[in-house]
């Protein structure tokens, strides 16, 4: 859902050189230098935007037909519309319709570059932005920054059960979730052949009762009771348990009491076990433990868990609070001065997720805004008119799904629910989607999904569901599974000798062919 969800050819930047180039020499546009590219102005303003999510979009978007120069540096090649990603992992829509590539979408804008890479520093008094890909490091430099990196999925310090419990913040989680999820009762359905019991495998755990949670399980319930009834023959979807748990002691608690008790009622009338006032103390392979409000501990045999309880804001505000002095809330968001600025460096702003202000929710609404007001910002700045002005949030309400004609919304003191709810999710949601192929399909999944019991996306595999687990268990993560930098030369040997016996090898499938030897028999 849009309003909660949290956050990420033309010009090159010109200039080039090593971290000790020459003051005063004019370099080439790009010196690379062990791994490493530095970005130096010859002119125009430079402008650094960190993620590629609604925040990074839309203020990259906001400094189009500017004379000012913009470099996107993100860790992943896709703009994601995370509200809609719980319904890629229950097989309603695909990840390309909620994550278009990036360049494409900023394709038509002249000013503007794409550069793939996990940034892994900041240099306030430097300003320069340092990131990797694969090992490989470059180094861009800046004359604005906007960074608006976003939020990941927070475990509240026991980050050890994120093996078990996946949260869903990336286009990779919702993909391992969808191969979880579907994967679950695939294995029951052979274990249900052999007389084993699958009761662990049939029941489906949501931690999180926030709006993330609450789509998840009404997803799944649906998933289970109308979805597959008839795909299986050893066991019962229908009896599938889908428990949604928080520690807190209502649903949705944003969105009010009267909201909130009314999503609970029609979360049970779905088959969902609303479990309030339970926290989680631990979580493994086959199940979870949780301690309820009274103090007792019980346990939860399920194999499918995912994590929807709270978010972290990016490392990077940690890097940006160490250097200027900012402070840091718990969730890790850093606090900035009221026009989004970071104190002691007019020239960064930080937006979204991020930032601790004013007790701004981390919805995408804050992102979008905020990064728009930045880009005008600097666009003032540029153009000798006086910058510094507050940054105002314009609250559009807040809206979830339950299930199939079932919403709730929030719109200042307007508190809808039901159908015309869901009518207007769905018009919101078309609305922002990225492009009109993506809102066409988009539209085509949900007529498929909620009209009919389909779900046009239900195909999983093994890397989909243990690729994440499998290269943290790398100690240098994906990078082990690529060659270093420069490390080419045995590789183009051992190439050649292969490519020589390849060019004989279809010369003689070529000769034979020819001839018409094939099938002859010889004597």
């Amino acid at each position: 859902m849009l309003c909660t969800s949290r956050t990420r050819a033309g010009p090159t930047p010109t200039g080039g050189g090593s971290l000790d180039s020459v003051p005063g020499r004019i370099p080439p546009r790009h010196v690379r230098e062990v791994g490493v590219v530095v970005s130096q102005a010859q002119g125009k303003h430079r402008v650094v935007v960190i993620g590629s999510g609604f925040g990074g979009l839309f203020g990259t978007q906001a400094l189009d037909r500017s004379d000012i120069e913009v470099t996107m540096i993100a860790a992943t090649s896709h703009h994601l519309f995370q509200p809609l990603l719980y319904q890629v992992a229950t097989g309603i829509l695909s990840e390309g319709e909620i994550a278009p590539p990036t360049r494409e979408v900023l394709s038509r804008q002249k000013n503007a570059q794409v550069l793939l890479g996990e940034v892994t520093d900041i240099d306030l008094d430097a300003k320069t932005v340092t990131h990797e890909l694969l090992g490989r490091r470059s180094v861009t430099s800046y004359d604005s920054l906007l960074v608006a990196a976003g939020a990941g999925q927070s475990y509240f310090g026991n980050d050890q059960f994120a093996e078990f419990a996946p949260g869903m913040k990336s286009i990779d989680d919702a993909l391992e979730l969808r191969g979880r999820i579907f994967g679950a009762f695939e294995m029951a359905e052979v274990l249900a052949t052999k007389g084993e019991n699958v009761d662990h495998l049939l029941t489906f755990v949501v931690v999180g009762a926030g709006p993330t949670g609450v789509e998840m399980a009404g997803q799944i319930a649906e998933l289970a009771h109308r979805t597959l009834k008839r795909d299986f023959t050893a066991i019962s979807t229908r009896d599938a348990r889908v428990i949604l748990m928080d520690a807190a002691p209502q649903v949705l608690p944003p969105f009010g009491e009267k909201l909130g008790e009314k999503s609970k009622k029609e979360l049970e009338k779905l088959g969902v076990e609303v479990q309030l006032g339970a926290m989680v103390t631990d979580v493994g392979e086959r199940g979870l433990t949780v301690k309820d409000k009274d103090g007792t501990e019980r346990s939860i045999a399920a194999v499918t868990k995912i994590w929807a309880a709270g978010v972290q804001a990016s490392p990077l505000g940690k890097t940006l609070a160490e250097q200027s002095g900012a402070s840091l809330d718990r969730a890790g968001r850093i606090g900035v001065n009221p026009d989004l600025t970071l104190p002691g460096h007019p020239d960064v702003f930080v937006v979204g997720d991020m930032i601790a202000l004013d007790h701004l929710p981390g919805v995408a609404q804050v992102a979008i805004q905020g990064a728009k007001h930045a880009a005008k910002q600097i666009k003032r700045g540029l153009d000798g008119k006086e910058a510094g002005e507050p940054f105002k949030y314009f609250d559009k309400g807040s809206m979830a799904t339950i299930s199939r004609f079932r919403a709730v919304a929030s719109i200042g003191s307007i508190k809808i629910t039901g159908f015309i709810a869901w009518v207007m999710w769905l018009a919101v949601h078309l609305v922002y989607m990225t492009g009109f192929k993506n809102r066409l399909t988009a539209l085509g999944h949900w007529l498929i999904s909620f009209l009919g019991r389909g779900r046009a996306e239900r195909t999983s595999t093994e890397q989909q569901i243990f690729a994440r687990a499998a290269i943290k268990r790398l100690k240098g993560g994906a990078s082990d599974l690529v060659s270093a930098p420069g490390a080419h030369e045995a590789a183009e040997a051992l190439l050649r000798v292969t490519r020589e016996e390849l060019e004989d090898r279809a010369a003689e499938e070529t000769r034979l062919t020819d001839s018409g030897e094939r099938g002859r028999q010889t004597v």
